[in-house]
């Protein structure tokens, strides 16, 4: 089986853990703060506090920001569940707005409708599938209505808009290191951002409200809380990874990824039934996904799977169609569509020329199996 992910660790990351363990510095400490410093210089952001996750690192943002009771914040329901649940973990309401058809992010013009029917305080833009959202138009929208704008980069480690590396846009930025993601560190998060005060309140919020000193708090009190906060901190040995996956991987990873991406959309152009993802001009995509569209998925699936191909469906139900959503209503044509219709093959950069045929061939044998 071609399997959808197959994270990438190696002997790098084995002899940094070691050295860590044998530091006995296991928990957050210097190897932390040098993680936040080159994963924010990497993304081009001032200030980088590391998370025990994305949706931490959403959550963190969003306190961060002072987005609270009695906010709304626009954000698409074709996501992962975690863009919204943050929102209401801050005690914010999520408002849905819909999606462009060809690149599953969020559609400006329908984000200016929503912003003006519900009156927001911020938009929480997706970079789905690793390719980013257009930050320049919601930029615009931000700006004249006065509103926050975060970047759920979860999926996009080093996707770039005209040159300029997702992580940098808005207020703030949040990236998640899962397993399957560009870059992992197990689990872990990271929150990024050109305010030195949004900073400092998300690393006090991080670590049980205490004072940040790195931002120029007094924190000579280990047991001062001036503020309520939770234990988000990410460990040194999962910076320990980071660190190494930043500096020995991402970066080729995410041209191999590229290149494989090209390999299958040049292999399946002209197949009936099968659109392929794009590329807007000026934006990179970092394919954290390969996303094709069909109106025959499960079938598909189905058989690609019977062919030795792992898939993936994400996400065959939109947040405001889950039971925890239940009683949330919003007009989304296009992620219903979606929703019902994308499939995602392998992309990952450990496979092999034979192995991008073997998916090549089995979407195209699919034809013959219906029109058999």
């Amino acid at each position: 089986m071609i399997p959808i992910a197959d994270p990438q660790l190696g002997e790098h990351e084995k002899e940094r853990v070691a050295e860590i363990i044998d530091s006995g510095q296991l928990t957050d400490g210097p190897e932390v703060r040098a993680f936040e410093e080159e994963f924010a210089d990497f993304c081009g952001a001032s200030h980088g506090v590391a998370t025990t996750n994305g949706t931490t690192a959403l959550h963190t943002a969003l306190e961060a920001l002072g987005i609270g009771p009695g906010d709304r914040v626009v954000t698409p329901s074709f996501s992962f569940i975690a863009s919204a649940n943050a929102v209401r973990f801050a005690g914010a309401e999520p408002v849905f707005a819909d999606i462009d058809p060809d690149t599953y992010n969020l559609d400006p013009a329908t984000v200016e409708a929503v912003v003006a029917e519900h009156d927001c305080d911020a938009i929480l833009a997706v970079h789905l599938f690793g390719l980013p959202a257009d930050m320049p138009a919601l930029q615009r929208i931000a700006d004249a209505h006065d509103l926050h704008l975060i970047e759920d980069a979860a999926q996009a480690h080093g996707a770039a808009i005209d040159g300029e590396r997702v992580g940098g846009f808005g207020d703030a930025a949040c990236f998640s290191f899962y397993p399957t993601k560009n870059l992992t560190t197990g689990e872990g998060g990271m929150v990024l951002t050109d305010d030195e005060r949004v900073a400092a309140r998300a690393a006090s919020f991080v670590n049980h409200g205490r004072p940040a000193a790195r931002f120029g708090d007094d924190a000579d009190g280990a047991y001062d809380h001036p503020t309520v906060g939770h234990n988000f901190r990410m460990s040194s040995v999962l910076a320990a990874i980071g660190r190494v996956q930043l500096d020995h991987r991402l970066q080729e990873s995410n041209e191999r990824r590229r290149a494989n991406a090209a390999r299958l959309t040049e292999g399946l152009a002209g197949i009936d039934g099968i659109e392929t993802p794009i590329e807007p001009d000026g934006r990179r995509h970092v394919y954290h996904q390969y996303t094709i569209r069909t109106d025959d998925r499960d079938a598909l699936r189905e058989h690609l799977e019977s062919e030795g191909v792992g898939t993936g469906i994400y996400y065959p139900t939109p947040i405001h169609d889950q039971p925890a959503y239940d009683g949330v209503t919003c007009d989304v044509p296009v992620t219903e569509r979606a929703a019902d219709e994308v499939l995602s093959l392998p992309v990952h950069p450990n496979l092999s020329a034979s192995d991008l045929e073997s998916i090549m061939a089995a979407v195209d044998g699919f034809g013959e199996v219906s029109d058999g």
